[in-house]
């Protein structure tokens, strides 16, 4: 019989590559339960048609999530911070699932984290501003601040840091666009540190690789990455795959800060991070340790050619 692998945010980035990875792996011994707040959804739809059975569930609703995991044996807990900015609700999210997952019995969950920044950065150190009073980086310090929940519930778990979604040059509008001088132009506050990145879909591939590694990963903290750039090196992958000139804008992170949009301050606090701390951010994602759990693993000069015809040029 099949195992199932109950997945949070299955119409989402991470949830959806893991859905597919497993649906797609015709020899398997995994079968992909797709939890979702809308089962009637297009997307939820797409994904049943892969063969993936399709079950309602939300991570505000913890009765909901023990229904939802109930006799799988493995769940992957992902959150979404960006759909509603608060570091308050995604860590009361992460606790849902741990206790649901103790609840239904799960013998293997993977928890989709980032660092607790404040252990690099502390409130009190004022190289970063503290934003919402509490944090230094509010996306990353409610996730690992959360790491706990899951030991604490007794839960078996594998800890699963990400790296920046090279898809936000699609979807995000980081995408290269013309300056007042018309070039094209990619800004990011990196200086000539490495940014570590990787394809949104192999984030679940890799997942895929630790649950089918049958829990020699359960209680440990694994970093995962398809490449590790500067801005100049992103800038020339963009220049060759778009057929134009693509410049690097190096900006500090103060003034990312204080471009208006909604986050710039979480964002540009999470670069500064990502540069200040730049050898342990790339050390804790190691490029060699992905590919053994996604052979497929793409490069960013790889993933650039199979998705340029999607990326935004203004």
């Amino acid at each position: 019989m099949a195992k199932i692998i109950a997945v949070v945010g299955a119409t989402g980035a991470q949830g959806g590559g893991l859905v597919r990875a497993i649906q797609n792996d015709a020899g398997g011994d995994y079968r992909a339960r797709a939890i979702t707040r809308d089962a009637n959804s297009a997307k939820a739809k797409e994904l049943a048609a892969l063969g993936a059975e399709v079950v309602t569930g939300d991570v505000d609703d913890e009765e909901s999530l023990k229904r939802a995991f109930d006799g799988a044996y493995g769940a992957y807990c992902v959150t979404f911070y960006w759909a509603h900015f608060s570091p308050e609700r995604e860590f009361a999210e992460a606790g849902n699932m741990a206790r649901a997952a103790q609840q239904a019995g799960v013998y293997h969950v993977i928890w989709s984290t980032l660092e607790d920044t404040r252990r690099w950065i502390p409130l009190t150190d004022n190289r970063m501003p503290t934003l919402m009073e509490k944090y230094k980086v509010p996306h990353f310090d409610s996730k690992g601040q959360a790491d706990h929940l899951f030991a604490d519930a007794g839960v078996p778990a594998t800890n699963l840091l990400t790296a920046f979604y090279w898809d936000n040059f699609i979807y995000f509008g980081m995408g290269p666009k013309k300056g007042p001088d018309g070039r094209l132009a990619i800004t990011l506050p990196m200086g000539d540190r490495k940014l570590s990145g990787i394809a949104a879909e192999d984030i679940g591939k890799c997942a895929y690789g630790i649950f089918r590694n049958d829990g020699q990963y359960i209680g440990k903290t694994v970093g995962i990455a398809g490449g590790h750039l500067t801005g100049s090196e992103m800038a020339a992958a963009f220049s060759k795959a778009l057929g134009q000139e693509v410049v690097y804008n190096a900006v500090p992170a103060e003034v990312y800060r204080s471009f208006g949009f909604p986050g710039a301050e979480d964002l540009g606090n999470m670069f500064q991070f990502k540069h200040d701390f730049n050898d342990y951010y790339c050390g804790a994602r190691n490029l060699d340790f992905s590919r053994s759990l996604n052979p497929e693993l793409q490069t960013f000069e790889t993933w650039l050619e199979r998705n340029k015809a999607r990326i935004p040029v203004d």
